[in-house]
């Protein structure tokens, strides 16, 4: 009497169907590549979230001109002229500092003589109005008065300007620093220092008031430096 298997049909066994499977057994491949891929994709945003700000006052210094080639109402300054380390100043305190120690703030710099005439009042006052409308990021500017000389002030300046820094600066080396328009004189103009501390924008003498507001908006506004 012929018996019968009771698993039916033959059947491949577990092991064999496991070593049919194409792949089977095989170490997974690729998955190195994508990990290092992955990685190098993290560095590079690392990398550019640190290089931000720099970017940004990068972009401040040409978000000025607009479509049609028109420029900023000041004139930027090229190549950037920074702070001379050797620039020192005397504070209202008598004591000797250096300019550069400025450095982390926007700095508007008028330059004249401590007796200020009618020009010299007019800068400090256009100088302190564009600081004031700038509301919230106010802060972020330093009105500065290098003074060329040491005699006192006016009392009626002192008292309107208290929140302008006058300093006493050495006239021949603030002129070896700052440019001139042709025709013009350093007392003639006012100048923009990034919180870099290099000189990047000088306003035309006799300046519009409202065309300084807007250059100092837009550059507050495109750089978040300082």
């Amino acid at each position: 009497m012929q018996t019968t298997s009771s698993r039916g049909p033959d059947r491949p066994t577990g092991r064999a169907s496991q070593s049919s499977r194409p792949g089977a057994g095989s170490a997974p491949t690729g998955g190195g590549r994508g990990s290092w891929e992955r990685g190098r994709w993290v560095v590079l945003l690392i990398a550019l979230v640190c290089a931000a700000p720099v970017i940004a006052s990068y972009l401040a210094y040409y978000v000025f001109k607009p479509k049609g080639g028109t420029s900023s109402y000041g004139t930027l300054i090229e190549p950037q002229r920074p702070i001379p380390e050797s620039l020192v100043v005397t504070g209202e305190d008598g004591k000797p500092m250096k300019l550069a120690s400025l450095r982390g703030r926007w700095l508007l710099i008028s330059v004249d003589r401590s007796a200020c005439d009618k020009a010299c009042v007019t800068k400090l006052y256009f100088m302190r109005q564009v600081r004031a409308t700038q509301a919230g990021e106010r802060e972020r500017i330093v009105n500065v008065w290098l003074r060329t000389d040491g005699h006192n002030v006016p009392a009626a300046v002192l008292g309107a300007y208290d929140d302008t820094d006058m300093l006493i600066a050495d006239p021949s080396a603030v002129s070896a620093w700052l440019p001139v328009d042709a025709g013009t004189a350093v007392t003639d103009h006012i100048y923009m220092v990034d919180p870099n501390g290099n000189l990047m924008m000088r306003f035309p003498k006799d300046p519009d008031p409202s065309k300084i507001k807007g250059d100092v908006t837009k550059l507050l506004k495109w750089s978040s430096i300082g």
